[in-house]
């Protein structure tokens, strides 16, 4: 097929013949017809296909055919991601419509903006524009989108990845809803496809490529090699090979400036391009590029978006995107209409597993070369387990006291029972009785007389209740904190029922009981009776009950009480 089969007026073919075009890529063979039907286009098509004129070739016929009298209204909008993608748009619209009476402009940040309303107030046909400048125009009164006919966007994939897409709905609002609008994507992801359903009427479905692929134009070498020898290499093969036109790919801003400084140092002319430069900066870099008056672009992937040249030989990726589609995207840059391009990757232990997603998207494996003095053994790698002993490791903790200190609560033993309690029982008396019925941890419990019984039934934790009478019980089924009861009266009852703190009460007598109905924590009871129980029903924490004598019973609530007496020196930490 020819261009002079699409139906373009001949001031437009003409402009295509001194480009030294005949015949259309398959996207602008696809793209064109439709468009020109006046019809909603989404199209997904790699770069170097095409697709810029794919759509600016039939904008420009729309206009020619439907002409404007008076002063020129802007009647197509075309939004980029990118200065320098913007740049090369406006380009083409200039190349291919140098013949035509259309006036357009580009607009995009990083310049004054002062001249862009200059421009906008003469009057013109097409803009070409990035969101962010738009929108500061469109809030200055500064252009008028209500006569817009058609709506481009160009490399839609990229200003999702760039979080345009709330800016594009914002401009969305003040355009007419009759227009026709036109989808181009570098790659045609599902993502794209459902973004399409809230921004074209019936669109035309157009992939001229698979879901990223890489041309089989390119040629894919990988280079093993160590981080700190990739500067090294790199030089050397630009020296060995005589490389005159290399575009080089780095991850960060710093890392291209970087690159840049020593490979003009090494008497290789270079220049960096990133966001962090000024728009003059960046397009004085891509010129000389263009122009061969540098060999080397060093590019981060955002700002590399504008650089379209037919015959780029070499692309080199100093280092491996973190997102696999762009490599995709990075390697584009080369083999296009139709050429034959070489896409080199220096790849170091690190990047070992960006490579295999890589490899895992593109389906194929990438061919490795070795360089002697160079190249380094690899070996692919899984991606490290997530996780490890982080669980709930609070049993083996040591307890703490109200301040958040440690405790002098002793424990010779621990033991934990059915994942959530721990406790340790001694019995040397010959009717004695530990039960730990609830979720209790650290509970020491020890027995030294006749018939002495400690139970908890509830979720204790920490509880040293030791009786050495005949018969002592201790309760504490309450909620007290810091207990100290000490009994030493005949006949005497201290009980606490709510949530009681600083609670001293002290009797002796031979029928004592102390409890404590709530949850308790770091219950002192020390009983010396012959009838003493200690007992804790409830939630309770660190209890220290302790009976020595032939009668005794008590419960204390008290934050900061400290034991009567100091711990044996036997005794060991709770978590031994």
């Amino acid at each position: 097929m020819l261009f002079t089969q699409l139906g373009l007026c001949e001031p437009i073919l003409k402009a295509i013949e001194d480009q030294g075009y005949t015949s259309p890529t398959p996207i602008q063979a696809q793209a064109i017809p439709i468009v020109l039907q006046r019809k909603d286009v989404l199209a997904g098509a790699q770069t170097g296909t095409g697709k810029t004129a794919g759509f600016t070739l039939p904008l420009l016929e729309l206009l020619n055919q439907n002409p404007t009298k008076g002063k020129p209204k802007v009647r197509a909008l075309i939004l980029t991601p990118t200065r320098e993608l913007a740049a090369q748009v406006a380009e083409s619209i200039e190349t291919y419509g140098k013949y035509l009476s259309f006036k357009s402009c580009v607009i995009f940040g990083g310049v004054g903006i002062n001249p862009q309303k200059a421009i906008l107030k003469k009057g013109v046909d097409i803009v070409t524009a990035t969101p962010g400048r738009l929108l500061d125009l469109m809030s200055q009164g500064s252009i008028n989108l209500s006569d817009i006919e058609c709506l481009i966007l160009d490399e839609a994939d990229r200003m999702l990845d760039m979080g345009f897409i709330h800016d594009i709905k914002r401009i969305l609002k003040v355009l007419p809803k009759d227009k026709q609008t036109l989808l181009f994507s570098a790659t045609f992801s599902d993502e794209i496809k459902k973004l399409s359903d809230g921004l074209l009427h019936q669109p035309e479905l157009i992939e001229v490529a698979r879901r990223n692929t890489s041309s089989e134009q390119i040629k894919q070498i990988i280079h093993y090699v160590d981080k700190d020898t990739k500067k090294a290499l790199l030089t050397h093969l630009i020296h060995e090979e005589k490389w005159t036109q290399v575009l080089v790919f780095t991850r960060t801003k710093h890392g291209a400036n970087k690159l840049s400084e020593h490979l003009n140092k090494n008497f290789i002319l270079s220049a960096a391009i990133h966001g962090n430069k000024s728009q003059g900066a960046r397009t004085k870099a891509l010129a000389d590029f263009k122009a061969g008056k540098i060999k080397v672009l060093v590019a981060t992937d955002i700002a590399a978006r504008g650089i379209d040249i037919d015959l780029l030989p070499h692309v080199v990726n100093f280092e491996l995107p973190n997102v696999p589609e762009d490599y995709v995207h990075r390697i584009g840059r080369t083999g296009r209409a139709g050429n034959n391009g070489v896409a080199m990757s220096l790849v170091c232990g690190e990047e070992m597993q960006m490579l295999e997603d890589i490899e895992t998207l593109i389906k194929k494996d990438v061919e490795v070369i070795e360089i002697d003095d160079f190249t380094s053994v690899q070996k692919k790698v899984s991606p490290p387990k997530q996780g490890g002993n982080r669980g709930n490791q609070r049993g083996n903790s040591k307890p703490r006291n109200d301040r958040g200190g440690r405790t002098n609560a002793d424990r010779k033993h621990s033991r934990n029972e059915n994942g959530s309690s721990r406790k340790e029982e001694h019995s040397n008396s010959g009717d004695s009785r530990n039960r730990n019925d609830g979720r209790s941890r650290n509970n020491d419990s020890r027995a030294n007389s006749n018939d002495s019984r400690n139970r908890n039934d509830g979720r204790s934790r920490n509880n040293d209740s030791r009786a050495s009478s005949t018969d002592s019980r201790s309760r504490n089924e309450g909620r007290s904190r810091n207990a100290d009861s000490r009994a030493n009266s005949n006949d005497s009852r201290s009980r606490t029922d709510g949530r009681p703190r600083n609670n001293d009460s002290r009797a002796n007598s031979n029928d004592s009981r102390n409890r404590n109905d709530g949850r308790s924590r770091n219950n002192d009871s020390r009983a010396n009776s012959n009838d003493s129980r200690n007992r804790s029903d409830g939630r309770s924490k660190n209890n220290d009950s302790r009976s020595k004598s032939s009668f005794s019973s008590s419960t204390s609530s008290s934050k900061d009480n400290k034991p009567s007496s100091k711990p044996s020196a036997k005794r060991r930490p709770a978590n031994y």
